[in-house]
């Protein structure tokens, strides 16, 4: 504990925000107790009391907390950041920290061009495609998704550029990385966009990203607090916000002063089961997220009457069943669909998607709906593969179920035939019976055998005529480990007729959700009346997306994050220093 700290050691207190708020926008009912108490309080014209006091607060310690707590603290500002969990990093550091700069240096520098023109036209057509019109003034976007949309690409390089000058994230420039909808015309820059933390692997980089952007922050002065869980938002008389109350490692409560302001940076609702059912437009069997993300500033937040805006989009990915529903700590995405002699099947044995495909459209073909049958059969997909894909394209990067000799393999299931195979297939789905509405179709290994041998038909022509594997340049770049040669397309290798057999199964996941309170291109918190809520700052998954249902390309989760971080810290900057009168 520090000496301010210890000079404001807490007192009782009748003034208190609550976390556990309704979950809304613009109801009565959001303010509830909460408002109740401010009113009492602010007629008693009392001091609201804290343990600490700051310049600036940030919640969240992943790229949205480290980058906005760093753009802060180099305009003088003293920043605390409070990390829920007991360790740093979030999210972040579970992932492969490509960030998508739009119009980068290294493009420039190379020649690259990268239009403004183009570039909107590319997000709009992916982010609203039923409205989407290139001759409409804003593409067919919302006013507020196009200046968000807007505000990215004017703003990005920007922020990557200081974070690499001040040495708190060096970057690589990996040139040949394609973008994930290279192919479209709208894209006229199809590589060059994606920047890596220097040192790091493409599969790697959150380990690097955090330690530089934590070791600049400690460098910097700024305090990182672990095992501090807010609980409430602090507002005074004026309805500002002042500050946060949080739960201390020794169960304390404590409340931290925020002169200028308090930025949330953390991350989205995945491991919250309610509010996934409450808002995902499709079922989510789990995510890789970091286990802490369990839509806290949501809760927070409700009371304020916040708006909230695209709370029924995630980013979305494949994910080992198993793996999900036993909440994983460990678990990453199925980003690279592993192997060449392998399908996805669904529970009669159909193949029903691309496996190739960009994982955030895989995941779609989870939510496909039978009317007539009046169920979902493509709930849970089964990946099949044979002895020569486990023998070559076993790897253990990019959440791969395919993994060698001596790694956790328990999510595997194994045959010696393909009966075999679906006999043991169905005992596993029966493990899972009380809580998911999972089985094998009677028919399904009839089934499966007709489709590896249309499959097969396709592997040696190198054309996929159902689902067009490999036929795009993500494709191609996702391929994984795949060693097998003369094949006359790199994704695909005939299924072999004799055993043994391996499978996993695949459910619906996401990398995190991407709604949440609304804000604007400042990054501030806004009401349901539009307007900003004094004081009050959200960056990253936490808050709502501009992106809608689209996955722009690989980084594009944290290309914005570290946008706005900048475009907050140099928007609080202007914020005055509050009265902290009850």
């Amino acid at each position: 504990m520090n000496e301010k700290e210890k000079d404001f050691k807490k007192n009782p207190r009748k003034e208190e925000i609550t976390r556990r708020g309704f979950i809304g926008a613009g109801a009565a009912g959001a303010l509830g107790l909460a408002t109740i108490a401010q009113s009492a309080s602010a007629a008693s014209g009392k001091k609201l009391r804290f343990d600490a006091e700051y310049d600036v607060v940030v919640c969240g310690s992943g790229a949205g907390g480290l980058g906005t707590a760093l753009f802060s603290r180099w305009q003088g500002n003293s920043v605390v950041v409070l990390e829920k969990s007991g360790s740093i990093g979030g999210t972040t550091a579970k992932s492969g920290f490509w960030y998508w700069i739009p119009n980068n240096e290294p493009m420039k520098k190379a020649g690259i061009q990268d239009p403004k023109p183009d570039f909107m036209k590319l997000v709009a057509r992916l982010s609203a495609p039923h409205s989407y019109s290139p001759s409409a003034p804003k593409l067919g976007l919302t006013d507020w998704q196009y200046d968000m949309c807007e505000a990215y690409y004017d703003t990005a390089s920007t922020a990557a550029e200081l974070l690499n000058a001040r040495g708190a994230l060096p970057y690589q420039h990996p040139a040949d990385v394609v973008d994930y909808w290279a192919d479209l015309p709208e894209n006229k820059a199809p590589k060059g966009r994606a920047l890596l933390p220097a040192g790091a692997s493409l599969h790697n980089g959150g380990k690097f990203g955090i330690m530089s952007l934590s070791n600049a922050a400690r460098r910097d002065g700024i305090s990182i607090k672990t095992s501090h869980r807010v609980q409430s938002i602090i507002r005074n008389g004026r309805g500002e916000v002042v500050g946060v109350e949080v739960t201390s490692p020794e169960g304390e409560t404590l409340r931290f002063r925020a002169k200028k302001a308090v930025v949330f940076a953390t991350g989205g609702f995945t491991h919250d089961p309610q509010l996934r059912r409450d808002f995902l437009c499709g079922n989510i069997v789990g995510g890789c997220a970091a286990n802490s993300n369990e839509g806290d500033f949501i809760r927070i937040s409700s009371p304020l009457g916040v708006q909230l805006a695209n709370m029924n989009y995630a980013w979305n990915c494949p994910v080992v069943f198993e793996k999900a529903v036993a909440n994983d700590g460990s678990l990453w995405g199925a980003f690279m669909p592993s192997g060449d002699s392998m399908v996805f099947v669904n529970k009669y044995g159909n193949r029903v998607v691309n496996e190739k495909l960009q994982y955030n459209e895989v995941t779609r073909a989870f939510w496909a709906w039978d009317g007539p049958r009046q169920e979902y059969p493509n709930e849970v997909l089964i990946a099949i593969w044979d002895q020569q894909a486990q023998d070559n394209c076993a790897e253990e990067h990019y959440g791969s179920y395919i993994v060698p000799p001596g790694s956790d393999d328990r999510h595997v299931i194994k045959g010696a035939t393909r009966e075999e195979l679906a006999k043991n297939i169905a005992a596993r789905m029966a493990v899972y019976r009380d809580r998911f509405n999972i089985s094998l179709a009677p028919e399904f290994v009839a089934t499966l055998n007709d489709t590896i041998r249309r499959f097969n038909e396709f592997a040696k022509t190198g054309k996929d005529l159902d689902f067009h594997r490999g036929e795009r340049p993500v494709e191609l770049m996702f391929n994984g480990n795949n060693k097998a040669t003369g094949k006359a397309n790199p994704t695909m290798y005939p299924i072999s007729d004799t055993g043994p057999f391996y499978a996993t199964l695949l459910g619906p996941g996401n990398l995190d959700t991407k709604g949440g309170p609304r804000t604007d291109t400042h990054g501030r918190i806004l009401d349901v009346k539009g307007q900003p809520i004094p004081g009050l700052y959200g960056v990253g998954n936490c808050v709502a997306s501009a992106s809608g249902q689209a996955y722009w390309s690989g980084g594009a989760t944290l290309g914005p994050i570290v946008t706005f971080a900048y475009r907050a810290a140099n928007a609080l900057q202007k914020e005055r220093t509050k009265e902290v009168t009850a």
